[in-house]
Formats: C-alpha cells, structure tokens, sequence
C-alpha cells in the first residue's frame, strides 16, 4: 500500500502492517463483488403477479436464494469483525512489540511512548472503521432485497448490528480493549485470547439486554380460550405474551394446550384478558444509540487505562 503522505511513526506503522491493511481491503472488495454481482443476477428476473395481486419470485430466481444465503453468511461474520480487530491490536500490534523488546528501537527514535502508542491507535482505528463502514455499504446493498426474510429483519443481531452505529462502536472498543490487554499481558497469545474473552463477553452481555434499554409496549385483549387473539404490529419484535388474572395478575408464557379435542386455558383461575409486550420499529435507532453510547464509554475508559498503563511503565 502506497503511504507518500505519511511521515514518521504513521508511515513506519502503515508500512509495518501494510499486508493486514490489504487484507482489509480486499475483504471490502470481496463483499461488494459477491453481493453486487448476486444483485445483478436476482435482477435478471423481476417478481412476477399472482392472480390475487400479490407479488411473489420467480421461480426460476436462484439467484434471490443465493443473495440470501449470502447475508446470512455476511451476518454471521459481521459478529467476528471485533473479534478479528481485538486479536490484532492485542497480539500483533502491541504485545509482540513487548514480547520480541522491538519497542525499543522505537523508543530510541525520538518517539515518545505516547506517540508510539496514539500513531498504532490511530491507524488502527481508521483502518477498522472504514472497512467497517465499507462492509455496512455492501451489507446494505443485500438486505434491501431480502429485509423480510428470516434472521434478516430489522431488529435480528446481523442487521441490527451492520446497518447501524454499533458495529463502529464494538469495533472502537475492540482497539482501545487490545491496546490495553497488549499492554498489561505482553504476551502475544495470552493478551489475544485475554481480549478475544472480552470481545465475547461483551457481545453476549449486550445481545441479552439491549431490549431492556427502553419499556416495552403492552396491547391487551379477550382471553380466547385455546388461542391468542393478538398479533405482533408489522416490524414489531415481540417480547413477552400471556394471561392477566382478574386481581391484575401477569401469567406470562404459552397458556393454553390442547387435550384431544378439547382445549383449556387455566379453566380454574379467573382470566381477565391476553396481553402481549413488544417493540415496535421505532425502539431499534433509540436501542442502538443507548448501546452505542454504553459501548463508546467502556472503550474510552480501556484507551485512558491503556495510556495511563505506558505512562506508568515508561515515563
């Protein structure tokens, strides 16, 4: 990779690194080429008319079912985006410096420990964020076509993730998480695997309470007796559904079952009316700016812990 504009530090850690920085490109590159041309060939068969008025594919549209495929592969590697930049700024960009002692001819010259330290954030960070936002443009291109399909709405983990600001944001906390596992650990093996468990950790934390951000709306009504009468608004994610007693009670859960011919909903306990609790669309930006936010705080605290760590080491 061509760096005529970069002096010092910026060019000596471009330069270090230029192979990863064309990884990062031509997995870019890769991602347009393979959703672009599956766009191209879903084109090449428009939708056709029911008798009903309904639109559905073609039949012989392959190429729809492999653009699908696709995003849900594309999904399911968006997740390993921080992983892959955590590993990275943890192992090859930090701790090896410390491991193999190579830190030290930097050191010597005329680059302070903080410069050191701000030039492999710096570059880092803008590699990371403009392949992500790249890969957010490609991933955007796909869903557009296949945004109904399952796993591929608007509120599941890949698209909520790619198609908004907290893929930027894990990927953030990935370098300032790397920097400072490098930086306590020194170890190349164990600071990538120390910081790849963070990585981990925080994904799972988040997937399992981001819908806890915001209150949930509530919609009731009749309690039918072997079935429920309410219905998930259109783009809703649904949360929780059940019976409300008649002392005001919550039965959440599946309530009613079927015995031969026979169904029966809690026949001994009065019933009052179903309720059912969900998100609507508008939940999803709100959503994505409170984790976002939760995100950007915890890798600003990694990035002052990692400076103070080299502070305290090498004045």
């Amino acid at each position: 990779m061509s760096t005529p504009a970069l002096k010092g530090p910026a060019w000596v850690t471009v330069r270090q690194y230029r192979r990863t920085l064309w990884l990062a490109l031509a997995v870019v590159v890769l991602a347009f080429a393979v959703i672009g041309g599956l766009r191209i060939w879903d084109a090449q068969y428009p939708d056709v008319r029911t008798e009903d008025g309904f639109w559905q594919l073609d039949p012989y549209n392959s190429g729809h079912h492999w653009l699908k495929g696709a995003m849900h592969s594309f999904s399911d590697g968006a997740l390993a985006i921080p992983f892959a930049v955590a590993l990275f700024v943890a192992g090859p960009m930090v701790a090896r410096e410390f491991e193999s002692g190579t830190y030290q001819l930097s050191f010597t010259q005329s680059v302070s420990p903080t410069a050191w330290l701000r030039t492999k954030l710096a570059v880092a960070t803008a590699t990371a964020l403009g392949a992500v936002l790249l890969l957010s443009g490609a991933y955007a291109l796909g869903w557009v076509r296949v945004r109904d399909s399952y796993s591929l709405l608007r509120d599941d983990t890949g698209p909520y993730l790619v198609l908004g600001t907290v893929l930027a944001a894990y990927t953030l906390l990935a370098v300032a998480a790397g920097a400072l596992a490098g930086l306590l650990i020194r170890r190349t093996l164990v600071a990538m695997a120390a910081t790849g468990l963070f990585t981990g950790v925080a994904l799972v934390v988040m997937d399992a309470f981001r819908w806890d951000f915001l209150a949930p709306v509530t919609i009731t009504g009749k309690a039918v007796e072997g079935a429920s009468v309410l219905m998930v608004p259109e783009d809703g994610r649904m949360v929780d559904q059940g019976l409300i007693m008649a002392d005001g009670r919550r039965e959440p859960g599946w309530f009613c079952y079927d015995e031969g011919a026979a169904a029966a909903c809690r026949p001994e306990e009065p019933v009052a009316a179903q309720y059912l609790d969900y998100h609507p669309a508008s939940h999803i930006l709100p959503t994505q700016l409170i984790e976002t936010g939760i995100l950007l705080a915890l890798a600003a605290l990694a990035a002052l812990a990692a400076f103070r760590v080299l502070r305290a080491r090498h004045p």
